[in-house]
């Protein structure tokens, strides 16, 4: 049985509306602009969000210098029955926690994902 369902795909960058854009147009999905993050969603309800980051640096691939810049966010029913879950996977719980409907985590390898509430 599955942890959790992954419908959002979120970048980090300057321009969320333009990038948007960009994506929308080449995929063809539905662009939805708001003040720091846009998103681009297909029919089927799979979507890319953008959050506009301040001081911005694009990454440099495959630089480990500046590496990928991007977060999953995944839907679970409950948190605390996930967080079990995803730390026994070897996901570490990060110590800022800015939001009450969701949490962040780090992988095995250190890149971020949250699970949320719907």
């Amino acid at each position: 049985m599955a942890i959790a369902r992954l419908p959002l795909t979120v970048v980090d960058c300057p321009d969320p509306g333009a990038l948007a854009g960009f994506y929308g147009a080449m995929l063809g999905w539905k662009i939805d602009v708001s003040a720091d993050r846009a998103a681009v969603c297909a029919e089927s309800g799979q979507c890319i969000s953008f959050h506009r980051v301040a001081d911005y640096t694009p990454p440099v691939w495959p630089s480990p210098e500046r590496p990928q810049q991007m977060h999953l966010d995944m839907i679970v029913d409950d948190l605390d029955a996930a967080e079990a879950a995803v730390t026994d996977l070897g996901a570490t719980r990060h110590p800022q926690q800015p939001g009450t409907s969701y949490r962040v985590f780090l992988d095995p390898a250190g890149h971020p994902f949250c699970l949320c509430l719907e």
